[in-house]
């Protein structure tokens, strides 16, 4: 019986080191990781793309209609303004491999999902 749990415990901590790095598995960012994740990056979601500058703006750009926004981390959150608006929206956000998902802090948390442009 001692030799069975043993074997258990082993397997499920082999089990949960290979998930824990494997695609398809969503890891809470913290925020200096949404910051250093999405400095200089360029997201493509299904219909639109969005570049994040390290100065705070961003572009997102749906069918060659862009819009210019400003970002930022604000403690372990992504948040966004987007003119002619002042309203900041901020999301939870995690990632799997070379995706990002961005999870709303409201009532309904709506997910968008990106994958980051090489």
């Amino acid at each position: 019986m001692r030799r069975f749990a043993l074997i258990t415990a082993l397997f499920l901590t082999v089990f949960t080191s290979i998930g824990a790095s494997a695609e398809g598995v969503w890891v809470t960012m913290t925020g200096p990781e949404i910051t250093q994740a999405l400095t200089g990056t360029k997201l493509k979601y299904k219909t639109a793309t969005q570049t994040f500058e390290a100065s705070g703006k961003t572009l997102y750009n749906q069918a060659g209609r862009q819009s210019w926004g400003q970002w930022q981390v604000q403690g372990d959150k992504y948040c966004s303004t987007w003119p002619p608006q002042d309203l900041l929206a901020c999301y939870y956000v995690e990632g799997s491999g070379d995706k990002i998902r961005f999870i709303a802090e409201t009532d309904n948390g709506e997910i968008t999902v990106g994958e980051i442009v090489k």
